[in-house]
């Protein structure tokens, strides 16, 4: 059986290479096809594979300035000609999924999510002052035509797979196509039980406008609360110049530091509203209390405290959909407005309760979640792509 991987870009360890990992261990003989690949900045059992990059690779300050060329990623992922495959696996958040499958193949797409920078997070990518004028009026011009593309390739997809319910209803929103779920891996057994915490916060994140660092550090700004930041991306310039007396930016760490801090911190900030994340369940893989925006992925993984206050009334223990049914722990704190007034207003319900939480049972929460069980499960779709049915 010969497999071509598709996945959108190679420059750093993010949540979708985690599962780009397990995608390249299942078919370690596989040919990988991405836009750019910025050497030692992914795994080893990701650098091993035949990584065949596209013309992208070449243009002028593209490993640093990819995201400006996003005009030109349709072509550059449909100029690729794949040889003789029997499935294509592909991995996308962008345009992976617009690669031209060859005659016979079956094409399994992995979705983190539709086109984020065209649709529902358009308005944090060319708005609110945190782009530049040339990238907003560049995203508003190619805007429709790179839509109109982007509901195109769906078409050339034979099955999705999403990584939430809350990105399979984009899927069939945007697409007018059914999805399966399979949630992100966590090899959580790797993370250490930590039942004490220092007095900071912290947040481990790329530096892009929906992550909304921004409103993490003015309301550790405005509580005067230590917040440690592991990351880097587009808007650290910006991010830097918000930043008080009790902000710290560590640049981007490699796997050992991530878990100390981990098992350090006194809770996550998660201020973004995200595909899914898989940060969060890192943090509570440690036994970590989450606090979090409370839209999209959040909403699968984080259980909130009993009788916190949402839009509408109260919730009771059972109400929201990250909760286990099993245990009724909490795992954290949801803030429901994007401004850091409602992040305060977490953050200050959770310092009055933080003896609410329970490290293990945060911990056990993770279970599910386990990096065994999504490689079983992608196996299982892969096979039937190719052999049967779908799932």
């Amino acid at each position: 059986m010969r497999v071509a991987i598709v996945h959108d870009w190679l420059t750093g360890m993010r949540g979708g290479e985690r599962c780009l990992e397990v995608f390249c261990e299942l078919f370690p003989d596989a040919d990988l096809y991405t836009l750019l690949h910025i050497k030692g900045t992914v795994s080893p059992t990701i650098e091993r594979h035949r990584i065949r990059t596209s013309f992208i690779q070449s243009l002028p300050l593209a490993q640093r300035f990819y995201r400006y060329y996003l005009p030109l990623f349709p072509a550059a992922i449909e100029r690729f000609r794949l040889g003789s495959y029997d499935l294509i696996l592909s991995s996308s958040h962008c345009v992976a999924k617009g690669i031209r499958s060859p005659l016979g193949a079956k094409h399994l797409c992995y979705i983190h999510a539709p086109m984020r920078y065209v649709w529902d997070q358009f308005e944090n990518y060319s708005g609110g002052g945190r782009s530049g004028l040339v990238a907003r009026v560049g995203m508003e011009l190619f805007r429709a035509r790179l839509q109109r593309w982007d509901v195109a390739s769906a078409a050339q997809v034979d099955q999705f797979v999403a990584n939430s319910h809350n990105i399979a209803g984009k899927v069939q929103r945007y697409y007018g196509r059914p999805a399966a779920v399979v949630h992100p891996p966590v090899d959580w057994h790797s993370f250490p039980l930590a039942e004490r915490s220092e007095e900071f916060y912290l947040m481990v994140t790329a530096f892009a406008p929906y992550k909304r660092v921004d409103l993490a550090i003015q309301a550790c700004n405005v509580m005067k609360r230590r917040l440690k930041i592991i990351g880097k991306g587009q808007e650290e310039v910006r991010l830097r110049k918000l930043a008080g007396p009790t902000i710290e930016f560590l640049g981007w760490q490699p796997d050992e530091v991530v878990r100390d801090h981990y098992a350090r911190c006194r809770a996550l900030l998660f201020p973004g509203e995200e595909d899914f994340g898989i940060v969060p369940l890192e943090a509570m893989a440690c036994g970590k209390p989450v606090i979090a925006f409370g839209r999209g992925g959040a909403l699968e993984t984080v259980c909130p405290l009993a009788g916190q206050l949402v839009p509408g009334g109260e919730v009771s223990q059972g109400d929201q959909p990250g909760r286990d049914p099993r245990s009724g722990a909490p795992t954290g704190v949801f803030f429901f407005e994007p401004s850091t007034e409602s992040l305060v207003q977490a953050m200050e319900s959770f310092e009055r309760r933080q003896a609410e939480f329970d490290p293990r049972s945060i911990r056990d929460h993770v279970a599910p979640f386990d990096r065994r069980l999504f490689r079983e499960r992608i196996n299982a779709f892969a096979m039937a792509a190719l052999h049967g049915p779908a799932l």
